[in-house]
């Protein structure tokens, strides 16, 4: 379970980087960029199994989307309660909620992947 947090916190924190990157309206602050990672990872922790049965529940056909949702919640959230993030503008919310949703899907299905490599070729050495 602690690895796992610490994939999805490592894949977060390469979403929100990427995306500050790419978009002129995101930007992350150095010091308080680790608590912001951190904020943003438990509320998206909380929030996706959350909205998960709502969708589950009332709208079965919006649970593709709740990965999206709650990415969004989450950047709302880490944005209001620190000083690591900040979005400005719609577009920037809704691009910046799709890219870091995309890298943080990207960072959980590869990095697991590299640890198995790196456990594989030290279990050979």
């Amino acid at each position: 379970m602690l690895i796992g947090f610490v994939i999805q916190l490592v894949s977060n924190a390469l979403g929100l980087i990427i995306a500050s990157w790419i978009l002129d309206d995101v930007t992350i602050s150095g010091s308080a960029f680790l608590v912001a990672v951190v904020i943003f990872t438990v509320v998206y922790a909380i929030a996706q199994p959350f909205f998960t049965q709502m969708a589950l529940s009332s709208v079965p056909a919006l649970r593709g989307g709740v990965a999206l949702v709650a990415t969004l919640v989450g950047l709302i959230i880490t944005s209001l309660v620190s000083d690591g993030l900040s979005i400005e503008g719609a577009g920037t919310w809704i691009a910046a909620t799709v890219i870091v949703w995309i890298v943080s899907l990207l960072g959980v299905l590869v990095l697991p992947l590299l640890f198995v490599k790196k456990k594989v070729q030290e279990a050979r050495g």
